[in-house]
C-alpha cells in the first residue's frame, strides 16, 4: 500500500485519552497476554508472518434501503454505503475491544482510541493524486455524524488538484537523503517504532498506526482483494470492499431471493485474538447490515446483539 500525498485526520475528543501507566505506549495500554499469545509474539515477531485472510459476502439490500431513505430525508448530506460500512466497523471494534489490539515489541497492547483510515482519490483519473484520511470516531457519533465529517474532509481534499502537505511531504524529504544515510535513519525509526517512542510527526496521520485500514475498491468497480499487513506500525486489520452485485441468497425461511450483496476481504494479525473471537466479530457486522437502524445509535450505546 503506497502512502498518500496528503493526510486529513479528524481529532478525537480530549476525554478519549486514558491515564498512562508503566509499560503502556503513548498510543495504547499494555495488556497481559496469555502464554500462547506471549510465545507467538516471539516465535512469529513479524506481523506479516501472522496474517489470516477472511473473505465473506454481506447482504446489503436492507442497508441500501436505509441509505436511500437517509438521503431522501437529508439531501444536503449524502450518506453512502461506504460511510455505513465504516460506521459498522467502528461499532464492531467498540463492542469487540480485542479487535483494537496490536503487538509491537513482543508485547500486546490495546489502542487508546478507535481509528479508521482510507484513501481519497482527488479525481477518478490514472494520474490523479491520492490523499489519506484518518477518522477517529467519538463516543457520541452516529452514522450521520461520521458521514458529515467524512464529506467535509473529502470536500476540502478535492478543492486542490495537488497535495498540500501531510506525511508524504516528510517521505519526499527522506527520499532526498543519500542512500547510506537513509538506511541508517530508517533503522533508527524502526527501533523507535519497536519501543513505541516514535515522535508524533512520524505517526500522526499514518495509516500504519490505525485500527483498521480500509480500501473501497467498489468505488472503482473492482472486486475485494486480500491486502497484506505491514511490519512497521501497529495496524492489525486491513479491509477491502468490493463492488455490489446481485445474486440469489437463501433466506432464513428457506426461500431464495435475488439480493444485493458485496464481497469484503479482511486480513488480520492472528496474534491479537483467536478464531472464535474473529468469527463472532464478523457475525456482528452481518447483524448490523441486516438491522441498519443500529447505526443511528451513538457509538457508546450497545447494539444489543447476542451471540447465542
Amino acid at each position: 500500500m503506497s502512502m498518500s500525498n496528503d493526510t486529513k485526520m479528524t481529532k478525537p475528543s480530549p476525554n478519549s485519552k486514558k491515564k498512562r501507566k508503566w509499560g503502556d505506549r503513548k498510543d495504547g495500554r499494555r495488556v497481559k497476554a496469555p502464554g500462547l499469545q506471549t510465545v507467538m509474539a516471539y516465535l512469529m515477531p513479524k506481523r506479516t508472518d501472522c496474517e489470516v485472510y477472511l473473505h465473506d459476502t454481506f447482504d446489503i439490500t436492507d442497508l441500501l434501503t436505509f441509505v436511500e431513505e437517509k438521503n431522501r430525508l437529508h439531501p444536503a448530506y449524502r450518506t453512502t454505503l461506504f460511510h455505513c460500512i465504516l460506521a459498522a466497523l467502528a461499532r464492531m471494534v467498540r463492542e469487540r475491544p480485542k479487535m483494537n489490539r496490536f503487538i509491537q515489541g513482543y508485547r500486546l497492547y490495546e489502542r487508546n482510541e478507535i481509528s479508521l483510515s482510507f484513501v481519497v482519490k482527488r479525481r477518478f483519473e490514472d494520474h490523479a493524486e491520492e490523499s489519506l484520511m484518518v477518522l477517529v470516531p467519538e463516543e457520541t457519533d452516529t452514522v450521520d455524524d461520521l458521514s458529515r465529517k467524512i464529506d467535509a474532509e473529502v470536500h476540502e481534499i478535492r478543492k486542490s488538484e495537488h497535495a498540500t502537505g501531510g506525511i508524504d511531504s516528510l517521505l519526499d524529504a527522506f527520499a532526498r537523503i543519500p542512500r547510506p544515510i537513509l538506511a541508517v535513519v530508517i533503522r533508527i525509526i524502526r527501533i523507535l517504532d519497536f519501543w513505541g517512542v516514535n515522535p508524533d510527526f512520524l505517526t500522526e496521520g499514518d495509516p500504519n498506526y490505525t485500527t483498521i485500514l480500509c480500501s473501497n475498491l467498489g468505488s472503482i468497480k473492482c472486486p475485494a482483494v486480500y491486502h497484506h499487513l505491514n511490519n512497521y506500525g501497529t495496524n492489525s486489520i486491513m479491509v477491502t470492499i468490493g463492488a455490489w452485485k446481485k445474486q440469489p441468497v437463501l433466506m432464513s425461511d428457506g426461500s431464495t431471493q435475488i439480493r444485493t450483496v458485496v464481497d469484503i476481504g479482511v486480513t488480520l494479525d492472528e496474534r491479537i485474538a483467536d478464531g472464535f473471537y474473529f468469527a463472532r466479530s464478523l457475525r456482528l457486522i452481518h447483524h448490523i447490515c441486516a438491522n441498519p437502524q443500529i447505526l443511528d445509535l451513538p457509538l457508546s450505546k450497545a447494539s444489543g446483539y447476542t451471540y447465542d
